[in-house]
Protein backbone atom coordinates (compact mmCIF):
# COMPACT_ATOMS: atom_id res chain seq x y z
CA UNK A 1 0.00 0.00 0.00
CA UNK A 2 2.94 2.65 1.35
CA UNK A 3 4.10 1.70 -2.16
CA UNK A 4 1.51 2.53 -4.09
CA UNK A 5 1.04 5.53 -2.26
CA UNK A 6 4.63 6.47 -3.20
CA UNK A 7 4.03 5.62 -7.21
CA UNK A 8 1.32 7.98 -6.92
CA UNK A 9 3.10 10.65 -5.75
CA UNK A 10 5.52 10.66 -8.22
CA UNK A 11 3.29 10.48 -11.00
CA UNK A 12 1.29 13.37 -9.84
CA UNK A 13 4.64 14.99 -9.10
CA UNK A 14 5.72 14.52 -13.34
CA UNK A 15 2.30 14.92 -14.39
CA UNK A 16 2.33 18.82 -12.35
CA UNK A 17 5.51 19.82 -14.14
CA UNK A 18 4.21 18.47 -17.42
CA UNK A 19 1.93 21.25 -17.32
CA UNK A 20 3.87 24.02 -15.75
CA UNK A 21 6.21 23.11 -18.65
CA UNK A 22 3.39 23.33 -21.33
CA UNK A 23 1.77 26.40 -19.19
CA UNK A 24 5.24 28.16 -19.78
CA UNK A 25 4.94 27.67 -23.31
CA UNK A 26 1.34 29.38 -24.06
CA UNK A 27 0.82 32.76 -24.27
CA UNK A 28 -0.76 35.09 -22.02
CA UNK A 29 -3.64 37.82 -23.04
CA UNK A 30 -1.57 40.97 -21.90
CA UNK A 31 -1.55 43.66 -24.07
CA UNK A 32 2.58 43.31 -23.70
CA UNK A 33 2.02 39.56 -25.30
CA UNK A 34 0.48 40.65 -28.81
CA UNK A 35 2.71 40.67 -32.22
CA UNK A 36 3.97 44.31 -33.11
CA UNK A 37 3.91 45.02 -36.54
CA UNK A 38 6.71 47.60 -35.87
CA UNK A 39 8.80 45.12 -33.94
CA UNK A 40 7.50 43.43 -31.24
CA UNK A 41 5.37 39.78 -30.08
CA UNK A 42 5.54 37.07 -28.41
CA UNK A 43 8.20 34.64 -27.68
CA UNK A 44 5.79 31.49 -27.91
CA UNK A 45 3.85 30.49 -30.78
CA UNK A 46 5.67 29.51 -33.85
CA UNK A 47 4.39 28.47 -37.35
CA UNK A 48 7.99 27.15 -38.26
CA UNK A 49 7.41 24.41 -35.89
CA UNK A 50 6.28 20.99 -36.29
CA UNK A 51 2.24 20.88 -35.67
CA UNK A 52 2.95 18.74 -32.85
CA UNK A 53 5.33 21.21 -31.10
CA UNK A 54 3.07 23.90 -32.30
CA UNK A 55 -0.35 22.66 -30.52
CA UNK A 56 2.16 22.20 -27.42
CA UNK A 57 3.87 25.42 -27.61
CA UNK A 58 0.39 27.26 -28.46
CA UNK A 59 -2.48 24.99 -27.86
CA UNK A 60 -5.01 28.21 -28.55
CA UNK A 61 -4.04 27.73 -32.58
CA UNK A 62 -6.78 26.78 -34.75
CA UNK A 63 -6.08 23.31 -36.03
CA UNK A 64 -5.05 22.67 -39.82
CA UNK A 65 -7.94 23.14 -42.50
CA UNK A 66 -8.62 21.78 -45.39
CA UNK A 67 -9.98 23.71 -47.80
CA UNK A 68 -10.39 25.43 -51.65
CA UNK A 69 -11.58 29.09 -52.46
CA UNK A 70 -11.51 28.29 -56.07
CA UNK A 71 -9.66 31.09 -57.17
CA UNK A 72 -11.83 33.81 -54.68
CA UNK A 73 -10.49 37.20 -54.04
CA UNK A 74 -10.58 38.70 -50.42
CA UNK A 75 -10.81 41.97 -49.97
CA UNK A 76 -9.54 44.02 -47.59
CA UNK A 77 -10.55 47.59 -47.10
CA UNK A 78 -8.96 50.29 -44.98
CA UNK A 79 -8.84 54.03 -45.13
CA UNK A 80 -4.99 53.41 -45.02
CA UNK A 81 -2.35 51.07 -46.53
CA UNK A 82 -2.52 47.61 -44.79
CA UNK A 83 -0.32 45.96 -47.61
CA UNK A 84 1.10 43.11 -45.90
CA UNK A 85 5.11 44.03 -46.42
CA UNK A 86 8.40 42.32 -46.40
CA UNK A 87 10.43 45.54 -45.09
CA UNK A 88 10.77 44.13 -41.56
CA UNK A 89 11.80 40.58 -40.40
CA UNK A 90 8.57 39.95 -39.19
CA UNK A 91 6.77 41.37 -41.85
CA UNK A 92 8.70 39.00 -43.90
CA UNK A 93 7.34 36.03 -41.79
CA UNK A 94 3.85 37.05 -42.45
CA UNK A 95 4.50 37.61 -46.20
CA UNK A 96 5.86 34.30 -46.65
CA UNK A 97 2.84 32.56 -44.73
CA UNK A 98 0.23 34.46 -46.86
CA UNK A 99 2.27 33.18 -50.27
CA UNK A 100 2.13 29.36 -48.80
CA UNK A 101 -1.77 30.07 -47.59
CA UNK A 102 -2.51 31.63 -51.36
CA UNK A 103 -1.19 28.61 -52.38
CA UNK A 104 -2.30 25.98 -50.42
CA UNK A 105 -5.86 27.30 -50.27
CA UNK A 106 -6.60 28.55 -53.75
CA UNK A 107 -7.34 32.38 -52.70
CA UNK A 108 -6.20 35.69 -53.61
CA UNK A 109 -5.83 38.78 -51.06
CA UNK A 110 -5.92 41.95 -52.31
CA UNK A 111 -5.87 45.67 -49.98
CA UNK A 112 -7.88 48.32 -51.05
CA UNK A 113 -7.63 52.15 -49.81
CA UNK A 114 -10.29 54.68 -49.36
CA UNK A 115 -9.34 58.22 -48.94
CA UNK A 116 -10.36 59.16 -44.52
CA UNK A 117 -12.64 61.61 -45.71
CA UNK A 118 -15.13 59.81 -47.79
CA UNK A 119 -14.68 55.95 -46.14
CA UNK A 120 -17.39 56.44 -43.50
CA UNK A 121 -19.88 57.14 -45.38
CA UNK A 122 -18.99 54.99 -48.59
CA UNK A 123 -18.61 51.64 -45.80
CA UNK A 124 -21.98 52.88 -44.24
CA UNK A 125 -23.64 52.88 -47.64
CA UNK A 126 -22.19 49.68 -48.73
CA UNK A 127 -23.14 47.63 -45.18
CA UNK A 128 -26.78 48.96 -45.58
CA UNK A 129 -27.49 48.40 -49.63
CA UNK A 130 -26.28 44.39 -48.40
CA UNK A 131 -23.21 44.82 -50.66
CA UNK A 132 -19.94 45.14 -48.70
CA UNK A 133 -17.41 47.72 -50.12
CA UNK A 134 -14.90 44.11 -48.69
CA UNK A 135 -14.84 41.04 -47.18
CA UNK A 136 -12.86 42.41 -44.23
CA UNK A 137 -13.30 46.09 -43.43
CA UNK A 138 -11.54 48.20 -40.70
CA UNK A 139 -13.71 50.14 -38.63
CA UNK A 140 -13.53 51.92 -35.23
CA UNK A 141 -15.86 51.62 -32.50
CA UNK A 142 -17.23 54.62 -32.84
CA UNK A 143 -18.38 53.79 -36.37
CA UNK A 144 -19.97 50.81 -35.31
CA UNK A 145 -21.10 50.40 -32.34
CA UNK A 146 -24.22 50.58 -31.25
CA UNK A 147 -25.46 52.11 -34.75
CA UNK A 148 -24.30 49.30 -37.40
CA UNK A 149 -23.74 46.65 -34.93
CA UNK A 150 -27.52 46.41 -33.45
CA UNK A 151 -28.98 46.11 -37.39
CA UNK A 152 -27.19 42.73 -37.38
CA UNK A 153 -24.37 43.48 -39.75
CA UNK A 154 -21.34 41.51 -38.95
CA UNK A 155 -20.25 38.20 -38.05
CA UNK A 156 -19.78 37.76 -34.61
CA UNK A 157 -16.08 36.69 -34.29
CA UNK A 158 -15.51 35.76 -30.43
CA UNK A 159 -15.51 32.19 -31.11
CA UNK A 160 -12.25 32.74 -33.72
CA UNK A 161 -9.58 34.23 -31.56
CA UNK A 162 -8.32 32.06 -29.12
CA UNK A 163 -5.26 32.23 -30.45
CA UNK A 164 -3.73 35.05 -28.37
CA UNK A 165 -0.27 35.20 -30.31
CA UNK A 166 -2.40 36.69 -32.61
CA UNK A 167 -5.27 38.43 -31.48
CA UNK A 168 -5.71 41.28 -29.31
CA UNK A 169 -8.35 40.36 -26.71
CA UNK A 170 -9.07 43.59 -25.34
CA UNK A 171 -10.20 44.25 -29.25
CA UNK A 172 -12.27 41.74 -29.65
CA UNK A 173 -13.93 41.44 -25.72
CA UNK A 174 -14.16 45.18 -24.95
CA UNK A 175 -13.69 47.65 -27.89
CA UNK A 176 -16.05 45.65 -30.30
CA UNK A 177 -18.22 44.00 -27.79
CA UNK A 178 -22.16 44.44 -28.28
CA UNK A 179 -24.53 42.20 -26.46
CA UNK A 180 -22.41 39.26 -25.11
CA UNK A 181 -20.54 39.13 -28.71
CA UNK A 182 -17.19 40.23 -29.62
CA UNK A 183 -17.50 41.28 -33.79
CA UNK A 184 -13.89 43.38 -34.34
CA UNK A 185 -10.48 41.06 -34.50
CA UNK A 186 -6.62 42.56 -34.75
CA UNK A 187 -3.19 41.54 -34.49
CA UNK A 188 -0.10 44.05 -34.02
CA UNK A 189 -0.15 46.74 -30.76
CA UNK A 190 -2.60 47.68 -28.70
CA UNK A 191 -1.74 51.78 -28.02
CA UNK A 192 1.48 53.64 -28.83
CA UNK A 193 3.08 54.57 -25.45
CA UNK A 194 1.13 57.28 -24.06
CA UNK A 195 2.75 59.38 -21.09
CA UNK A 196 5.31 62.46 -19.65
CA UNK A 197 7.86 62.80 -22.29
CA UNK A 198 10.43 65.39 -19.66
CA UNK A 199 13.32 67.41 -20.00
CA UNK A 200 15.99 65.63 -17.97
CA UNK A 201 18.20 68.96 -18.61
CA UNK A 202 16.02 71.09 -17.19
CA UNK A 203 15.52 68.56 -14.49
CA UNK A 204 19.27 68.72 -13.17
CA UNK A 205 19.62 73.00 -13.90
CA UNK A 206 16.89 73.31 -11.80
CA UNK A 207 18.66 70.90 -9.36
CA UNK A 208 15.15 68.54 -8.97
CA UNK A 209 15.13 65.29 -6.93
CA UNK A 210 15.31 62.77 -10.34
CA UNK A 211 11.78 61.89 -11.90
CA UNK A 212 12.91 58.53 -12.06
CA UNK A 213 12.77 58.18 -8.39
CA UNK A 214 9.24 58.38 -7.70
CA UNK A 215 8.52 55.76 -10.13
CA UNK A 216 11.53 53.41 -8.56
CA UNK A 217 9.69 54.21 -5.42
CA UNK A 218 6.28 54.04 -6.31
CA UNK A 219 5.23 57.36 -5.39
CA UNK A 220 4.13 58.62 -9.19
CA UNK A 221 0.88 59.91 -8.49
CA UNK A 222 -1.04 62.79 -9.17
CA UNK A 223 0.27 64.63 -5.94
CA UNK A 224 3.49 64.60 -6.49
CA UNK A 225 2.97 65.10 -9.92
CA UNK A 226 1.50 68.01 -9.04
CA UNK A 227 4.88 68.95 -6.52
CA UNK A 228 7.01 68.58 -9.56
CA UNK A 229 4.94 71.00 -11.98
CA UNK A 230 5.26 73.57 -9.32
CA UNK A 231 9.02 72.82 -8.58
CA UNK A 232 9.89 73.72 -12.11
CA UNK A 233 7.85 76.99 -12.40
CA UNK A 234 10.59 79.22 -11.99
CA UNK A 235 11.63 82.83 -12.41
CA UNK A 236 14.72 82.25 -12.41
CA UNK A 237 16.43 85.65 -13.29
CA UNK A 238 14.27 87.48 -10.50
CA UNK A 239 12.53 89.83 -13.25
CA UNK A 240 8.86 89.01 -11.48
CA UNK A 241 7.98 86.81 -14.53
CA UNK A 242 8.77 82.60 -14.91
CA UNK A 243 10.88 81.47 -17.50
CA UNK A 244 10.69 78.02 -17.04
CA UNK A 245 7.87 76.05 -16.47
CA UNK A 246 6.53 72.52 -15.07
CA UNK A 247 4.15 71.46 -17.43
CA UNK A 248 3.20 72.54 -21.32
CA UNK A 249 -0.58 71.87 -21.12
CA UNK A 250 -3.40 70.49 -18.64
CA UNK A 251 -3.53 66.95 -20.09
CA UNK A 252 -7.41 65.85 -19.95
CA UNK A 253 -7.68 62.32 -21.65
CA UNK A 254 -4.04 61.20 -20.10
CA UNK A 255 -5.26 61.95 -16.31
CA UNK A 256 -8.88 60.52 -16.94
CA UNK A 257 -6.95 57.21 -17.84
CA UNK A 258 -5.21 57.20 -15.12
CA UNK A 259 -7.90 56.97 -12.83
CA UNK A 260 -8.78 52.98 -12.59
CA UNK A 261 -12.73 52.99 -13.85
CA UNK A 262 -12.68 57.11 -15.14
CA UNK A 263 -15.08 57.88 -17.67
CA UNK A 264 -17.51 60.03 -19.75
CA UNK A 265 -19.60 56.75 -20.99
CA UNK A 266 -19.94 53.75 -18.66
CA UNK A 267 -21.91 51.08 -19.73
CA UNK A 268 -23.98 53.01 -22.02
CA UNK A 269 -24.83 56.06 -19.30
CA UNK A 270 -23.21 59.28 -18.62
CA UNK A 271 -20.04 59.02 -16.42
CA UNK A 272 -19.92 62.63 -15.67
CA UNK A 273 -21.26 62.09 -12.06
CA UNK A 274 -19.41 58.90 -11.12
CA UNK A 275 -17.22 59.07 -8.33
CA UNK A 276 -13.99 58.40 -10.09
CA UNK A 277 -14.72 60.91 -12.98
CA UNK A 278 -15.14 63.51 -10.49
CA UNK A 279 -11.43 62.93 -9.35
CA UNK A 280 -10.33 63.59 -13.07
CA UNK A 281 -12.10 66.65 -12.84
CA UNK A 282 -11.44 67.83 -9.38
CA UNK A 283 -8.07 67.36 -9.99
CA UNK A 284 -7.95 69.03 -13.71
CA UNK A 285 -9.61 72.15 -11.79
CA UNK A 286 -6.62 71.86 -9.41
CA UNK A 287 -4.47 72.27 -12.39
CA UNK A 288 -6.26 75.39 -13.46
CA UNK A 289 -7.04 77.16 -9.93
CA UNK A 290 -3.49 77.05 -8.61
CA UNK A 291 -2.20 77.90 -11.90
CA UNK A 292 0.07 75.03 -12.34
CA UNK A 293 -0.01 74.91 -16.24
CA UNK A 294 1.90 77.30 -18.64
CA UNK A 295 -0.12 79.80 -19.81
CA UNK A 296 -1.11 79.63 -23.74
CA UNK A 297 0.14 82.21 -26.38
CA UNK A 298 -3.16 82.46 -28.60
CA UNK A 299 -1.68 78.62 -30.53
CA UNK A 300 -3.60 75.63 -31.14
CA UNK A 301 -3.60 72.10 -30.65
CA UNK A 302 0.31 72.03 -31.53
CA UNK A 303 1.20 74.43 -29.07
CA UNK A 304 2.21 72.32 -26.27
CA UNK A 305 4.95 70.30 -28.25
CA UNK A 306 5.99 73.88 -29.21
CA UNK A 307 6.32 75.18 -25.85
CA UNK A 308 7.95 71.65 -24.41
CA UNK A 309 10.64 72.19 -27.65
CA UNK A 310 11.36 75.40 -26.27
CA UNK A 311 13.72 73.61 -23.62
CA UNK A 312 12.17 75.86 -20.98
CA UNK A 313 9.29 73.31 -19.98
CA UNK A 314 9.45 70.39 -17.99
CA UNK A 315 7.29 67.76 -19.07
CA UNK A 316 5.08 67.35 -22.16
CA UNK A 317 2.45 64.77 -22.47
CA UNK A 318 2.63 62.93 -25.25
CA UNK A 319 3.12 59.44 -26.81
CA UNK A 320 6.50 57.83 -28.07
CA UNK A 321 6.17 58.47 -31.88
CA UNK A 322 6.35 62.26 -30.36
CA UNK A 323 10.16 61.65 -29.86
CA UNK A 324 10.72 61.21 -33.72
CA UNK A 325 10.65 64.86 -33.70
CA UNK A 326 11.47 65.48 -30.73
CA UNK A 327 15.13 63.71 -30.67
CA UNK A 328 15.90 65.91 -34.26
CA UNK A 329 14.60 69.20 -32.37
CA UNK A 330 16.10 68.84 -28.89
CA UNK A 331 19.52 67.25 -30.01
CA UNK A 332 21.33 68.78 -27.16
CA UNK A 333 19.35 67.93 -24.60
CA UNK A 334 18.73 64.68 -22.77
CA UNK A 335 14.80 63.81 -22.75
CA UNK A 336 13.19 60.94 -20.21
CA UNK A 337 9.89 59.53 -20.71
CA UNK A 338 7.68 58.16 -17.27
CA UNK A 339 3.90 56.51 -17.08
CA UNK A 340 1.48 59.31 -16.62
CA UNK A 341 1.28 59.32 -12.88
CA UNK A 342 -1.57 56.85 -11.46
CA UNK A 343 -4.65 58.40 -10.14
CA UNK A 344 -6.69 57.28 -6.46
CA UNK A 345 -8.11 54.29 -8.27
CA UNK A 346 -5.13 53.20 -9.52
CA UNK A 347 -3.01 50.32 -9.00
CA UNK A 348 -1.43 50.56 -12.02
CA UNK A 349 -0.09 52.88 -14.78
CA UNK A 350 -2.39 52.69 -17.85
CA UNK A 351 -2.10 53.88 -21.13
CA UNK A 352 -5.06 54.93 -23.31
CA UNK A 353 -6.83 54.81 -26.58
CA UNK A 354 -9.72 56.95 -27.50
CA UNK A 355 -11.13 55.55 -30.66
CA UNK A 356 -9.98 52.08 -31.14
CA UNK A 357 -10.38 50.15 -34.76
CA UNK A 358 -10.27 46.88 -35.86
CA UNK A 359 -10.73 44.29 -38.41
CA UNK A 360 -14.81 43.35 -39.43
CA UNK A 361 -16.34 40.76 -41.62
CA UNK A 362 -19.95 41.80 -42.96
CA UNK A 363 -22.77 39.48 -42.20
CA UNK A 364 -23.32 38.93 -46.13
CA UNK A 365 -19.76 37.71 -46.82
CA UNK A 366 -19.40 33.84 -46.83
CA UNK A 367 -16.48 31.81 -44.74
CA UNK A 368 -16.42 34.17 -41.96
CA UNK A 369 -14.60 31.13 -40.26
CA UNK A 370 -12.19 30.40 -43.12
CA UNK A 371 -10.93 33.97 -43.19
CA UNK A 372 -10.49 34.28 -39.57
CA UNK A 373 -8.25 31.04 -40.40
CA UNK A 374 -6.23 33.03 -42.88
CA UNK A 375 -5.65 35.89 -40.73
CA UNK A 376 -4.71 33.73 -38.22
CA UNK A 377 -2.45 31.47 -39.80
CA UNK A 378 -0.61 34.51 -41.67
CA UNK A 379 -0.09 36.62 -38.84
CA UNK A 380 1.07 33.31 -35.81
CA UNK A 381 4.65 33.82 -36.50
CA UNK A 382 7.47 33.49 -33.85
CA UNK A 383 8.77 37.07 -33.84
CA UNK A 384 11.92 38.29 -33.61
CA UNK A 385 11.85 40.67 -30.94
CA UNK A 386 11.41 39.80 -27.49
CA UNK A 387 8.45 42.26 -26.55
CA UNK A 388 5.95 44.54 -28.50
CA UNK A 389 7.39 47.78 -29.52
CA UNK A 390 11.07 47.17 -29.26
CA UNK A 391 12.42 48.49 -32.27
CA UNK A 392 10.57 51.62 -31.83
CA UNK A 393 11.32 51.72 -27.86
CA UNK A 394 14.84 50.88 -28.05
CA UNK A 395 15.52 53.70 -31.34
CA UNK A 396 13.33 56.33 -29.15
CA UNK A 397 14.02 56.18 -25.57
CA UNK A 398 17.47 56.96 -24.19
CA UNK A 399 18.33 54.71 -21.22
CA UNK A 400 16.38 51.12 -20.02
CA UNK A 401 14.56 53.27 -17.25
CA UNK A 402 12.92 55.06 -20.17
CA UNK A 403 12.15 51.79 -21.92
CA UNK A 404 10.41 50.26 -19.20
CA UNK A 405 8.57 52.91 -18.59
CA UNK A 406 7.30 53.21 -22.16
CA UNK A 407 6.55 49.21 -22.05
CA UNK A 408 4.39 49.93 -18.59
CA UNK A 409 2.22 52.23 -20.34
CA UNK A 410 1.04 49.33 -23.04
CA UNK A 411 0.38 46.80 -20.81
CA UNK A 412 -2.64 48.04 -19.58
CA UNK A 413 -4.78 50.03 -21.79
CA UNK A 414 -8.12 51.91 -20.84
CA UNK A 415 -10.51 52.60 -23.05
CA UNK A 416 -11.37 56.08 -22.92
CA UNK A 417 -15.29 56.34 -24.62
CA UNK A 418 -15.52 59.96 -25.25
CA UNK A 419 -16.53 61.90 -27.78
CA UNK A 420 -16.03 59.92 -30.68
CA UNK A 421 -19.38 58.36 -31.76
CA UNK A 422 -21.29 60.82 -29.75
CA UNK A 423 -21.80 63.90 -31.73
CA UNK A 424 -23.36 66.10 -29.45
CA UNK A 425 -21.36 65.23 -26.86
CA UNK A 426 -20.30 68.52 -25.16
CA UNK A 427 -17.14 67.41 -24.15
CA UNK A 428 -14.31 69.68 -25.82
CA UNK A 429 -16.93 72.44 -23.41
CA UNK A 430 -16.72 70.46 -20.63
CA UNK A 431 -12.94 70.37 -21.18
CA UNK A 432 -12.22 74.04 -21.44
CA UNK A 433 -14.63 75.42 -18.77
CA UNK A 434 -12.82 73.24 -16.28
CA UNK A 435 -9.23 74.48 -17.61
CA UNK A 436 -10.58 78.36 -17.34
CA UNK A 437 -11.21 77.29 -13.43
CA UNK A 438 -14.91 77.23 -13.52
CA UNK A 439 -16.08 74.82 -10.22
CA UNK A 440 -16.77 71.09 -11.15
CA UNK A 441 -20.34 71.49 -9.74
CA UNK A 442 -21.17 74.26 -11.73
CA UNK A 443 -19.85 72.23 -15.03
CA UNK A 444 -22.01 69.23 -13.70
CA UNK A 445 -24.72 70.85 -13.40
CA UNK A 446 -24.64 73.51 -16.99
CA UNK A 447 -23.96 70.23 -19.53
CA UNK A 448 -25.53 66.96 -17.17
CA UNK A 449 -28.56 67.21 -19.55
CA UNK A 450 -27.20 67.75 -22.71
CA UNK A 451 -24.20 64.76 -21.90
CA UNK A 452 -27.61 62.58 -20.90
CA UNK A 453 -28.87 62.98 -24.21
CA UNK A 454 -26.29 62.79 -26.69
CA UNK A 455 -25.39 59.40 -25.03
CA UNK A 456 -29.41 57.79 -25.60
CA UNK A 457 -29.30 59.28 -28.75
CA UNK A 458 -27.11 56.13 -29.33
CA UNK A 459 -27.97 53.75 -27.22
CA UNK A 460 -31.85 54.45 -25.74
CA UNK A 461 -33.63 51.36 -27.45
Amino acid sequence: MAVRKVLFLLLCSMLIIFAAACSSGSNGTGADNVTDVEGGGNEAGNTNLGEDELEQTNPNATPEMDFDLGGRVITWVSSYDETIKDDTPDGAKRLANLEALKEEHNFELEFVTIDLGEYQEKVTASLMAGQPVGDIIRLSRGQMIPSLTKLDLFWPVDEYVANTNVFLQQDTFEYSYYEGRGYGFKSGINSSARGVIYNRTLMNQLGMKPLQEYVDEDNWNWETFLQVAKEANWDTNNDGKLDTWGLASAPFNFILASNTGANFVIDGQSGLEDPKTLEVLEFMSRLATEQVVRPTEGGDWTEPKQFFTQGNTLMFFGADYDMDSLNIDMADYDLGFLPTPKGPSATMYHGFVTSPSYLTIPKTVEDPDKILYLYEKIFDIESVYEYPHQAGFEKRFATEEDVNNARETVKNVRFLEIIDGYPNMPYYEIVEEINEGVSVSTVIEKYKAQMDSSIAELWAD
